[in-house]
């Protein structure tokens, strides 16, 4: 599997990522689902865990579920949480952290005009 570099992220895919953790509870919903691992957990062992739970947590879960961050299926009577795209996750961090003072390198006489 070809590993994309930050600098191939398609940047409406990433615009609708970061859109989706651009909620608290998102962001704690994910980061929950991401310390699972793979496995992932029951909704109801995330919502415990986050203090999400009901139609909130449901909600969130389908935002996240639309930015391709998280899945989930069923198994037996429960259903099992994930987050399926840490690639992503990490391709995103990559993408600010490359950008990050990348106009900024060799440029210090700009910064002596402002």
């Amino acid at each position: 599997m070809k590993m994309e570099s930050p600098d191939d992220i398609d940047l409406t895919v990433a615009a609708a990522q970061f859109a989706a953790l651009g909620s608290e509870q998102r962001l704690a919903v994910l980061r929950c689902l991401v310390r699972a691992g793979p496995a992932g957990l029951s909704i109801g062992t995330l919502g415990e865990r986050t203090g999400i739970t009901g139609s909130t947590l449901t909600h969130h879960m389908k935002i996240l579920a639309s930015a391709g961050l998280v899945a989930q299926k069923r198994q037996g009577r429960s259903i099992i949480c994930a987050a399926v795209a840490f690639n992503d996750v990490q391709r995103l961090s990559g993408f600010l952290l490359t950008e990050c003072c990348a106009d900024a390198a060799g440029k210090k006489g700009d910064q002596d005009n402002g």
